[in-house]
């Protein structure tokens, strides 16, 4: 494998591959196991992507926190509840491909295609490439290629975990006037009237392609969040009795974090044919207020 000098690959713990970035305009994380970003810090500035500190970082499990890829579905499988939350190639090894730097930052690429793992979730053939840009801002596209000779529908999502100072003094900007539906919570399509705030649980799937807005009041930052191939934006925060309820992430760990989501969830479903491609990204960068 040929790493510029800015990136390393180390396991740890042993027998799980990360890739460190450690450049001059930005150090992060990946991990191979899901093509996960963990960590993204941009030269002065504090972490802007929250991990769980009780992640496990364990083959073929889920990372709580950066930047999970959900695909080819988002949340629980529609017929078949056995099947893994979020579909399955956030729990399965990653390749990797080329990866460069510039004076800007780092670029790698991850890939997975399908295989026996993947078809025993899934039956259709598909060529993935997850491409990362880590610098002053943070670029992440997932494309998605249909490499059989039948169409097939896909949901899914980059399921970012952004870092605040304090939950209750943080709004996410930019959704007025878009419907909403509270997911599990309630089946009424809702219209939001001025920004999200949070003071309760809220998990939320917006009918919007815009551009958003975090404005983290204590920490004196706002996170900017566009995204492309994507008309829905997922909105959550577990509060208190959902953040009990997870292993996986420390009860009093809600004030910390919010999830703005680029997603393609129902009615957002796309349809992909034999030898198209789908393209779903995210581009993050930070401002202080």
């Amino acid at each position: 494998m040929n790493l510029p000098s800015s990136v390393t690959l180390i396991e740890e713990p042993a027998g799980y591959p990360i890739l460190v970035i450690q450049h001059a305009a930005a150090s992060g994380r990946i991990a191979l196991n899901g093509a996960h970003v963990m960590e993204w810090t941009p030269a002065g500035e504090t972490p802007v992507l929250y991990m769980s500190p009780q992640a496990l970082l364990e083959p073929g499990k889920a990372i709580r926190g950066g930047v999970p890829v959900c695909w080819p579905w988002f949340g629980p499988h529609p017929t078949e509840s056995d099947k893994p939350a979020h579909g399955f190639v956030r729990n399965l090894m990653w390749e990797v491909g080329e990866v460069t730097e510039n004076l800007a930052g780092v670029t790698l690429q991850l890939h997975l295609r399908d295989s026996d793992a993947s078809r025993a979730f899934w039956p259709h053939a598909f060529e993935l490439m997850f491409e990362v840009k880590m610098g002053a801002q943070l670029s992440m596209a997932l494309h998605i290629k249909n490499t059989g000779t039948e169409a097939w529908s896909m949901t899914g999502a980059l399921h970012t975990y952004f870092c605040v100072t304090d939950v209750t003094q943080t709004a996410v900007i930019g959704l007025d006037d878009a419907f909403y539906v509270e997911s599990r919570l309630s089946p009424e399509r809702i219209e939001q009237s001025g920004p999200v705030y949070f003071d309760r649980e809220v998990d939320r799937n917006y009918e919007s392609k815009e551009t958003v807005r975090l404005l983290d009041k204590a920490g004196g930052r706002t996170i900017v969040v566009e995204k492309s191939g994507s008309r829905a934006t997922i909105v959550w925060n577990p509060w208190i009795e959902k953040s009990k309820r997870l292993s996986d992430l420390p009860d009093d760990a809600y004030p910390y974090f919010v999830c703005i989501e680029a997603a393609n969830a129902a009615p957002d479903v796309v349809a992909v044919h034999p030898s198209k491609e789908h393209v779903l990204s995210q581009r993050l960068r930070v401002t202080r207020n």
